[in-house]
């Protein structure tokens, strides 16, 4: 997570903040419930990305994997606002504007599109020749001579 600042960046002896140590995930908690859908899904967002990144990422890699897990949570809770009522031209610009800054602070922290592979593997390959073709029908007429 985010506080998975390396060791050796750190002196045993020098008092860390709650978020550098992982103890929490923002700074102030005073009526903040970890239990709502936001800040549950902010902390699989966060860990699935900082996972991503290893344990050498820097604190640069991480704050920015931080901001973009902030703006994966809005759009998801926009997506969700649009799927109920039609989403206004203003509200469909600051999902755009949101989607390419999450886009690019992805980008910048190593977010690479991956072709995906569509060739078949030996077994699906055998096994859609070895299906049968569908016979041209044909009627035999035998002449009743």
């Amino acid at each position: 997570m985010h506080g998975t600042t390396p060791k050796t960046a750190l002196k045993k002896n020098v008092r860390r903040s709650a978020i550098t140590s992982g103890r929490k995930l923002f700074l102030k908690t005073e009526g903040l419930d970890m239990r709502t859908s936001y800040a549950l899904r902010f902390r699989d967002i966060l860990r699935i990305h900082t996972d991503e990144l290893g344990p050498t990422a820097s604190e640069a890699e991480l704050a920015i994997v931080r901001r973009a897990a902030t703006l994966i949570v809005q759009l998801e809770q926009m997506e969700a606002k649009f799927a109920v009522e039609d989403a206004s031209p203003t509200a469909l610009e600051t999902y755009q504007r949101l989607a390419n800054s999450m886009r690019r602070l992805l980008e910048s922290v190593g977010l690479k599109r991956r072709p995906r592979d569509v060739t078949p593997n030996l077994h699906e390959y055998l096994a859609s020749k070895s299906k049968p073709r569908r016979e041209a029908l044909t009627i035999d007429h035998e002449d009743d001579d």
